[in-house]
């Protein structure tokens, strides 16, 4: 077996990391991130949030339990480079059919192993998040730096539709059908239709380009905005569908992406957080029910609403839901109206939680409530 071509790591700034090449040999840019999950690297990898990001992983043993066909979230891996400390020589798994190297050369994703994944995630929590190339290549840290900081940045790009479904298509509820639903996919993860399906939910997934009258032709209950990558602030076509959509009374809820533009609906900004929030271990507050719940994140931008008191706005009374614990984050929009009662809400983070943690499953419950009490008012 051929030893693996070696590699080199340029970020931004000039900090340089040198390696091994770890799936598809080739040159890759995008934003350095680092998730902090411990497991489900397969979910973080097709995750369409993650988007022209080159995930590091925090674990320092990643590919232990190879990849499956059951666990993908999405139609392909979408993350622009991956880096990893040690990966696993061979998968032992009883589900796996093929190792992530394997899938990784197939789908042409560059990486890069032997990585101090530590040092490098220092440097990113002190420095923040920022343009990062992969090379096996090149061999001159500066020729490679030159390329990175021609490459574009995160802030201001709008990429939702590059993710999206061409086509609607439709998830079928399980058993009696108690809703329709019509979710707008900006990323939309294969859990979350099949989340809601399992509630009695028939759920019409429609592109990221759908408007007002297509989401009516749905005949929806309720309208939800998904999770997906880029910035908020670049993305105005789904924050007027989101009020065209409010000013008809649909019931409406939003993870992660669809909690931004729900923030920019009513009013709020946005702004690029420094290092973001990626993994599967995040404490949130849910303020309606004093509970503390682990979640699961993506999400390197965040609304700028204050955290104390209400906003009116032409929709309602909004408040802040939920908020992170470590950071003070804004995690969770409300909004009600005059009598004080539900109209729309959304959280930051990831309630199909693929992979887990299940703590914010409830999410999807309370949109059924919400659901039914419009329909019975």
């Amino acid at each position: 077996m051929a030893l693996p071509a070696p590699a080199i790591m340029v970020l931004e700034d000039g900090r340089t990391f040198r390696g091994e090449s770890f799936g598809a040999e080739g040159e890759t840019f995008g934003e350095a991130v680092f998730s902090t999950g411990m497991s489900g690297y397969q979910e973080t990898l097709t995750d369409p949030s993650y988007h022209r990001q080159v995930v590091v992983m925090t674990a320092p043993h990643v590919g232990n339990t190879g990849m499956n066909d059951e666990d993908t979230e999405s139609s392909r891996i979408w993350v622009a480079g991956y880096v990893v400390r040690d990966p696993a020589r061979v998968p032992s798994s009883w589900r796996s059919v093929r190792s992530l190297d394997d899938d990784l050369r197939d789908q042409g994703v560059v990486g890069i192993s032997g990585v101090d994944t530590r040092a490098l995630t220092r440097h990113l929590r002190e420095r923040g998040a920022m343009r990062v190339g992969i090379s096996t290549t090149e061999t001159d840290p500066q020729r490679l730096l030159e390329r990175v900081l021609a490459s574009g940045e995160m802030a201001g790009s709008n990429l939702s539709e590059a993710v999206s479904t061409s086509e609607a298509y439709v998830v079928p509820a399980q058993g009696t059908k108690r809703f329709t639903v019509a979710a707008i996919d900006l990323g939309i993860k294969s859990n979350t239709p099949r989340m809601m399906s399992e509630r009695g939910i028939e759920v019409h997934v429609l592109p990221a380009t759908a408007t007002i009258d297509e989401v009516r032709a749905v005949g929806p209950d309720g309208l939800f905005f998904s999770n997906g990558p880029g910035d908020p602030a670049a993305t105005t076509g789904q924050v007027q569908l989101l009020q065209d959509a409010l000013r008809a009374g649909i019931p409406y809820f939003g993870i992660c992406f669809g909690n931004q533009l729900f923030g920019r609906a009513l009013g709020f900004g946005t702004y690029k957080l420094k290092y973001g929030h990626r993994g599967i271990n995040q404490p949130v507050m849910d303020r309606t029910t004093g509970k503390v719940e682990v979640t699961a994140h993506n999400h390197g931008f965040a609304v700028d609403a204050p955290l104390e008191g209400s906003t009116t706005t032409e929709f309602g009374v909004a408040t802040v839901s939920h908020v992170c614990l470590n950071d003070d984050v804004v995690e969770g929009l409300e909004l009600r109206d005059a009598e004080g009662r539900l109209t729309s809400f959304s959280v930051q983070y990831h309630p199909e939680a693929a992979a887990g943690p299940h703590d914010a499953a409830y999410l999807f419950d309370r949109f059924c409530d919400l659901m039914s009490d419009r329909k019975d008012a």
